[in-house]
């Protein structure tokens, strides 16, 4: 099941909204002495991410299950002694690495035995959905116990509850324990929190139907189809539909789960903002898939040294694995390496003397450099990838063709929308409309909740509309 899916918004998500407003009241009744008390509410959402995520593949449940059941017992042994703490988070790390290698990575390493000579048999294991983002919530709960920032959950259900949570389960952002740790006990949700949820939701199901789906049916007709035909221009074209998608696709999948975790009373962490308008790939990664950027730098850079000692090494090793949790494949691995080498080069070049470069062109580099990134990590057949960056880079036989000119101008409002919403523009406009409102707080309230409330209704009218009969609708970082 996924969020832009019309039985999860028309079905799922108003059952889920009634029994969990009806969990809310029972809290209250039967909780008096715990005003902000949700044992009822959390029964609630842990019934419905188990329901969500069995839709899909039931027998993976089981796995998620065994894995909450390791990790709270791991959990409660590192949080109740001094003596063997290290030895039981090891332990813990060990079995949760273990079980993402095996069903992530069992296949890759066996086909490179094989390609050595050595017979090693495929297990063919398929990928459980989102494994790899419950997983590093698992090592983040462990790791945040250790440390003695949070206490490890002395009820299943709770720690259930943070893994499995169905906003964030199969494609992120991944949530740190330690930043919804109180509110998985005790939570209070106000009308606004649920106003701002449900438009923060609504703006993403709009990014993912309106925009993103939309240039999939450009980035598919061009990179997917025979090679060989592809002009220089529609190469270029179809390279970039793809960068902007999968922005507006995963960007839009966080602002959901963004804004159904408020309605709920928890606080994700911001995943992306605004990348496109970077000035070196260094900010780049600062603004893009933040929750992954700030779990390596916090849980394997800074332990391994950081900045203090073999900063260059510890980069590379970061974006070794950043690459690896991308995909059991090789074009994800030298994805991630090229960017861990450029943003070296970076650190002792380019960030340097950038206060001396045009803003302008500083912004086309890194434009240039993402895009023909996304061109590695598109194609995981290496035969693919070399004749498309052979015909893009002036191999193909014609330079333009009426396949280019077709994607241009058949679909040119969709790309100035999405080059437009690349930018800070939405903040910039609320900015001003508070400037120019600033002495008349009553007008500022009554016409933004208006805007508000016809934007909703017009974006939830036209994903409606667009999503009935729908080919393509999958989130693009639910393989991750």
């Amino acid at each position: 099941m996924v969020f832009s899916d019309l039985f999860f918004l028309y079905v799922f998500l108003p059952a889920f909204a009634l029994l969990y407003l009806l969990g809310a009241w029972a809290d209250k009744a039967f909780s008096e002495g715990e005003p902000k008390a949700c044992h009822v509410r959390n029964a609630v959402l842990v019934v419905f991410s188990l329901i969500f995520y069995a839709w899909g593949e039931p027998i993976y449940v089981f796995l998620m299950l065994a894995c909450v059941c390791i990790n709270y017992f791991v959990g409660k042994a590192i949080d109740s002694q001094d003596r063997h703490r290290k030895g039981a988070l090891v332990m813990g790390l060990v079995c949760n690495l273990g079980i993402l290698g095996t069903f992530k990575y069992a296949d890759f390493f066996a086909h490179q035995l094989q390609a050595l000579g050595i017979g090693v048999p495929s297990p063919h294991i398929s990928l459980p959905i989102g494994i790899s983002f419950y997983i590093f919530q698992s090592i983040s709960y462990l790791v945040d116990v250790y440390r003695r920032d949070s206490h490890s959950q002395k009820r299943f259900v709770d720690l259930l509850l943070y893994i499995s949570m169905f906003p964030q389960l199969i494609a992120g952002p991944i949530v740190r324990y330690q930043t919804v740790a109180e509110k998985i006990t005790e939570r209070h949700v106000t009308a606004d929190d649920v106003a701002e949820g449900v438009y923060r939701f609504l703006r993403g199901l709009a990014k993912k139907v309106i925009i993103a789906n939309q240039l999939y049916e450009i980035s598919h007709q061009m990179l997917d189809g025979n090679l060989e035909e592809l002009s220089t221009a529609s190469a270029w074209i179809g390279i970039t539909a793809f960068t902007l998608q999968i922005y507006f696709d995963f960007s839009g999948y966080s602002d959901m789960a963004i804004g159904l975790g408020r309605c709920m009373g928890f606080r994700f962490n911001e995943n992306f903002d605004h990348p496109y308008r970077s000035k070196s790939i260094t900010e780049f990664w600062r603004r893009w898939h933040i929750s992954l950027g700030s779990f390596f730098r916090d849980y394997v850079y800074i332990p391994m040294g950081g900045n203090r000692r073999h900063q260059m090494v510890n980069i590379l090793v970061v974006w070794f694995l950043t690459g690896m949790w991308h995909g059991a494949s090789w074009n994800f691995i030298i994805w991630g390496v090229v960017f861990g080498v450029i943003v070296v080069v970076e650190k002792y070049s380019l960030l340097r003397m950038q206060d001396r470069i045009a803003p302008v062109l500083l912004h086309f580099y890194c434009m240039a450099v993402v895009v023909v990134s996304f061109g590695i990590f598109y194609f995981d057949d290496f035969a693919r990838m070399s004749r498309f960056f052979y015909m893009q880079w002036g191999g193909a036989a014609m330079l333009c063709d009426g396949v280019a000119e077709a994607a241009i101008l058949d679909h040119f409002w969709l790309w100035v929308i999405a080059i437009v919403l690349c930018m800070p523009v939405r903040q910039a406009v609320a900015n001003y409309f508070d400037q120019l409102t600033a002495d008349m707080p009553v007008v500022n309230k009554s016409i933004g909740t208006l805007s508000r409330l016809v934007a909703s209704a017009a974006i939830l009218l036209l994903c409606t509309a667009l999503l009935v009969g729908a080919t393509n609708n999958a989130f693009i970082y639910t393989r991750f």
